[in-house]
């Protein structure tokens, strides 16, 4: 291979690895509709909010499990009603294949019903995570009804 060609292959992986990384940053942390999924079972019947409740995938490796968990408890100190259950992967790596978490943290918004209503994958941005709350929370309130 002469000079030439590898610095232009080293210039076209350089380009790719940057549209990808691009691509990955846009997507993290962003509201995504789901399948409606039944996710009854992940924790005991008290650990549940009545109006809502914020599950959060981690790892003990995860490096940004620990502020998830901090946004995640402020948000749902909130609210009455909502409540964050964690859930360790490294104990329970079943529910990674059942609800496709494919990185750590993966954060699950379940309504009263404990029907998963929007999935965030990786670390939630703060405005998308409170409006998909507040979404469950007014489609779930007597007003609504």
């Amino acid at each position: 291979m002469t000079v030439g060609a590898a610095i232009a292959v080293l210039v076209g992986v350089l380009a790719l690895a940057t549209v990808l990384g691009l691509v990955l940053r846009r997507q993290t942390g962003r509201a995504r509709s789901t399948a409606a999924l039944g996710a009854d079972d992940l924790a005991a019947a008290e650990d549940y909010g009545t109006t809502a409740t914020l599950v959060q995938f981690s790892t003990p490796t995860c490096a940004r499990c620990p502020a998830t968990r901090r946004q995640l408890d402020v948000l749902a100190d909130r609210h009455t009603g909502v409540r964050r259950i964690e859930v360790d992967l490294a104990e329970r790596p079943d529910l990674a294949e059942r609800f496709d978490v494919m990185q750590t943290p993966t954060v699950l918004l379940l309504d009263a019903q404990r029907t998963v209503r929007t999935r965030f994958g990786g670390p939630p941005r703060p405005a998308e995570l409170a409006a998909a709350l507040d979404s469950v929370l007014t489609a779930d309130s007597p007003e609504t009804r």
